[in-house]
C-alpha cells in the first residue's frame, strides 16, 4: 500500500480531533444539539487551520443516517463516502478553477432536485473569493433563500474580497491561528500513535516554524522525520530547518549582560562561517529578549522546552526591565531597518553596537583608543539618549523648513 502523507493521514474525522478552534466548534455543536442550523455557512482563515475539514464533518453531521447529530457514527454509509470523497450530495467546488458565470448557473441548475443519498444536498465552494462578480450575482438569490433541503458551505483564506451581499447572507466564523503549544501536544500525539522517537525541543521548533498552521506543521513533520531518520532530534530539526541554534542567542545575551561589545562581534564572526540567516538571528534575539521580559514580571510564565529556562531567568535576574525594554525597541527597529543595511550582516552588527551605545551608563568595551577612558558625558543614561536624539531630529526639521 503506497504511504500516505501525516497531514492527510491525521485529518480530523469528527468535532473532538480538531486541534483548536475551539470558538467556532462550541457554537456549530450547540446549534446542531438544538436543531438551529442555518442555511449558509462562511469558513475563514489562514491556510491549514481546519477551514474545508471543517465544512466537510459538518457535511457528515447534517447526512449521518443516526440523525443530524454534533457526533456522527463514522460508521455508516454516509459517514464512510463522505470520508472517502465519493458521497454524491456533497458537491465540492474549487472556485478557483470554476470562476465564470456559466460554471455557477451550472452548478445551481440541480439546486432544486431532492438528494438522492443523503438527508441535505451540500454544496462546499472552497476558495469562494476567487468568484467572478457576475458568479457572485447569480449565487445570491439562491444562497439567500435556498430550497430547505440545501446547504451551502463557503471556504476562503480572504474574506475581504466577498461582496458585503454575500457576507450579509452567511454565518461567518473566523478560524485563527494555532498556537505552538497546542501544535507541540497535537504532534506528540501522532508521534506517538507512529512509534517515532522524538526530543521535545525538535517540536517546539516545528510548532513555531509552522506559525500557526497545523497542515503547515504535520508537512515539515514528514519532511523531519525523513530527514532525522526515524529520530527526531532537537540539533538535526535545527539543522534540517536552517534555524538558529540557542547556544549562539545564548551568547549574544551573555556580552549583553557583561556589556562586551568584543564578545558579541565574536560570536557574528564565528557564526557567519556558516552562512546564516541574519533576519532569523536578529527575530530569536526578540524572542528571547521578549522571554526575559516575561521573565521578569511573571518568573513562572517561563517555558523550559527547549531547557534553557535557567539562562532565561539568569539574564532576567542580571539585567533591569528598563534595559530590556531599550534592546528590544532597539532590536525591532534593527529588524525594521535590515533590508536597507549595507548587507544583512552588517545590519545585524550595528544594531548590536547601537544597543551597546544607548545600554543605561555603560562604557564601550570595545575602543578604538585602547586605555582611553571615555568622557563622562558620554555615557548617557537610555532616557536622555533618546531625548538627545529626538531633540537632534527636531532641529534637522526644522533647518530643513
Amino acid at each position: 500500500m503506497s504511504y500516505q502523507v501525516l497531514a492527510r493521514k491525521w485529518r480530523p474525522r469528527n468535532f473532538s480531533e480538531m486541534v483548536g478552534q475551539g470558538h467556532v466548534l462550541k457554537t456549530l455543536i450547540n446549534a446542531l444539539d438544538s436543531g438551529r442550523l442555518h442555511h449558509a455557512y462562511l469558513f475563514t482563515g489562514t491556510r491549514g487551520v481546519g477551514k474545508t475539514t471543517l465544512a466537510r464533518i459538518l457535511a457528515r453531521c447534517l447526512n449521518c443516517e443516526t440523525g443530524v447529530t454534533s457526533t456522527p457514527c463514522g460508521e455508516c454509509s454516509a459517514c464512510r463516502e463522505i470520508n472517502e470523497g465519493r458521497f454524491l450530495d456533497l458537491i465540492e467546488v474549487d472556485a478557483a478553477s470554476r470562476t465564470k458565470v456559466e460554471d455557477t448557473r451550472e452548478l445551481l441548475e440541480n439546486v432544486q432536485y431532492a438528494p438522492s443519498r443523503g438527508r441535505y444536498k451540500v454544496y462546499l465552494i472552497d476558495e469562494v473569493h476567487m468568484l467572478s462578480t457576475h458568479s457572485f450575482n447569480a449565487l445570491l438569490k439562491t444562497l439567500e433563500e435556498p430550497p430547505p433541503h440545501v446547504k451551502f458551505l463557503l471556504a476562503t483564506t480572504d474574506p475581504q474580497k466577498l461582496p458585503v451581499t454575500v457576507l450579509s447572507r452567511c454565518l461567518q466564523f473566523n478560524l485563527k491561528h494555532v498556537s505552538p503549544e497546542r501544535l507541540v501536544e497535537h504532534l506528540k500525539h501522532i508521534l506517538a500513535q507512529e512509534g517515532v522517537a522524538f526530543e521535545e525541543g525538535a517540536l517546539w521548533q516545528l510548532g513555531r516554524a509552522a506559525q500557526g498552521s497545523v497542515r503547515d506543521c504535520l508537512t515539515l513533520l514528514d519532511q523531519a522525520i525523513g530527514y532525522c531518520e526515524g529520530r527526531l532530534g532537537a540539533a538535526s530539526v535545527s539543522e534540517f530547518l536552517g534555524s538558529i541554534d540557542q547556544a549562539v542567542i545564548q551568547g549574544l545575551m551573555e556580552a549583553l549582560v557583561a556589556n562586551d561589545a568584543r564578545a558579541a562581534l565574536g560570536v557574528i564572526d564565528t557564526v557567519a562561517e556558516h552562512t546564516p540567516d541574519y533576519a532569523a538571528l536578529l527575530q530569536e534575539l526578540l524572542s528571547w529578549l521578549h522571554r526575559v521580559a516575561i521573565a521578569q514580571a511573571l518568573p513562572e510564565g517561563v517555558d523550559n522546552a527547549q531547557g534553557d529556562r535557567a539562562a532565561v531567568l539568569r539574564h532576567a535576574a542580571a539585567l533591569n526591565a528598563e534595559t530590556v525594554q531599550l534592546y528590544y525597541q532597539i532590536a525591532l527597529k534593527g529588524r525594521e531597518e535590515l533590508p536597507w543595511a549595507v548587507d544583512p550582516r552588517s545590519g545585524l552588527e550595528m544594531t548590536l553596537l547601537r544597543m551597546f551605545a544607548f545600554a543605561p551608563a555603560a562604557v564601550p568595551a570595545l575602543s578604538a583608543l585602547e586605555g582611553v577612558a571615555p568622557p563622562a558625558s558620554a555615557a548617557l543614561s537610555s532616557v536622555e539618549a533618546t531625548s538627545a536624539l529626538g531633540d537632534a531630529g527636531q532641529k534637522k526639521k526644522s533647518l530643513m523648513a
